[in-house]
Formats: C-alpha cells, sequence, structure tokens
C-alpha cells in the first residue's frame, strides 16, 4: 500500500513543490494550511507521516506538533528556514524524528522520509519475554518499552532503535559514526550533535543517574558501549 504523507505549510507554493516530487515517488499526499487543519487531518485521515513547516501563523510547528503528540506517535518531520541548533533540539525534545532546513533539494527530502520510514517499521526481535539486563533494568523489545524498577517507560522509535544496535553489540565498542549510519541512515554518518542528544534522551529514559550513566557508557572520541550483561530469566 502507498505510504501517506501529510504536508503542512502555508505556503501553497511550497506544499506544491512537495506534493509534485512526492506524486513522483508513489506517495499518497494530502495537504493542510495550518496547525488546525493539521491536527484535524492527523486525527481523521492517519497518514504515515507529516511534514510540518515551523513557521505558520496562530498555531505554529511547534505548537502542532506538541498537539500532534498528544494523540499520534505519527513521525514527523520539522521543516524550517532557519539552521538555529535551538530550535531543532526543541522540535527533536517535542517528539519530532527529523529536521530539514529549507530551502532541500527533492532528492534530499525524498531520502529523509525513506530513513525516517525505515526507523518505524517493526523489529524482526522475536523474544516473547522482556530481556532482562539486571533487577533494575530490563527491555521489551516487541513492546518498544525499558522496564525501569518495574515501571514501564515507552520508547520512541528511534530510542528504540538505538537501544537495540547497543543491546545487540553490548560490550562492544560502537563507532558513533556506525550507530548513525544503521539507526539514522548513511546520510547521518557525520551528525554526531543528533547522536549525543538520543544518548541523552535513553539515559534519562533507563538510567539510575544518567550523569553517572551505569548501562550506556561513553568512549571518548570513539563511540558507545552497552555494558557486557548475563542474560537473566525473567522473575515469575
Amino acid at each position: 500500500m502507498k505510504k501517506r504523507i501529510l504536508v503542512v505549510d502555508d505556503e501553497p507554493r511550497m506544499r506544491r513543490f512537495v506534493r509534485m516530487n512526492l506524486d513522483l515517488e508513489g506517495y499518497e499526499v494530502f495537504e493542510a494550511e495550518n496547525g488546525v487543519k493539521a491536527l484535524e487531518r492527523v486525527r481523521d485521515d492517519m497518514p504515515d507521516l507529516v511534514l510540518l513547516d515551523v513557521m505558520m501563523p496562530d498555531l505554529d510547528g511547534f505548537e502542532t506538533l506538541a498537539s500532534i503528540r498528544e494523540m499520534s506517535a505519527v513521525p514527523v518531520i520539522m521543516l524550517t528556514v532557519k539552521g538555529d541548533e535551538d530550535d531543532r533540539i526543541r522540535g527533536l525534545d517535542l517528539g519530532a524524528d527529523d529536521y530539514i532546513t529549507k530551502p532541500f533539494s527533492p532528492r534530499e527530502l525524498s531520502s529523509r522520509i525513506r530513513a525516517v520510514l525505515r526507523r518505524i517499521e517493526p523489529s524482526k526481535t522475536q523474544d516473547a519475554e522482556p530481556l532482562t539486563i539486571d533487577e533494575d533494568l530490563a527491555i521489551d523489545f516487541p513492546r518498544r518499552e525499558a522496564i525501569v524498577s518495574g515501571a514501564h517507560i515507552k520508547l520512541r522509535p528511534t530510542e528504540y532503535r538505538l537501544l537495540l544496535h547497543l543491546v545487540e553489540n553490548a560490550g562492544w565498542i560502537v563507532p558513533g559514526e556506525t550507530l548513525l549510519a544503521k539507526v539514522w541512515g548513511p546520510e547521518y554518518r557525520d551528525d554526531n550533535q543528533l547522536l549525543r542528544l538520543y544518548i541523552t534522551y535513553l539515559r534519562k529514559k533507563i538510567e539510575p543517574d544518567p550523569a553517572n550513566p551505569r548501562y550506556i557508557l561513553t568512549e571518548r572520541g570513539v563511540g558507545y558501549r552497552f555494558v557486557n550483561y548475563k542474560p537473566q530469566r525473567p522473575q515469575k
């Protein structure tokens, strides 16, 4: 089935540009000219991905994203004319999956969309029971949850894929560029700030003390290592 993409931008010319190129890629595209209409279409049409402009009147992209996250986990790529790092981090903190700075080429847009859609594909992990790391942490990969001291913590798709790759290589140092290529895609290989940001997100969710991590360890100048562990059977 065709993937359904919602394009949200107050500029008709930009919506037309994006729609024409995504039509050529084989996507089913529909539009919203403001944040309020975007929320209606997310609720009623259930898109597979949202392209969301930041600079819109009334309800801006950040406010729209926050409202989307209250009702949906649909992946969102933010579109902006600003390359400001604070804006980018704000969008990611609110739950955006990626960020593209205008102007962008059709090729870049297509590549970013494919990369985000890859990250939400179902995992091949078939474990029926949570993987128990120690008495304080278990990971339920099929449900995309971390179980921290008995509390179930939901993982966003990118957090889940990053943690999965680290755990699959537990005890080994995984270079930063390898994590970026495996989790985000080859086109993100040099985006070390993005990787650091998501490592921080994961640590806040699974570490007893994120400032002094027990599970996700930094190997300075090289990459990251998930602590080696002895697999334990879940307690009945």
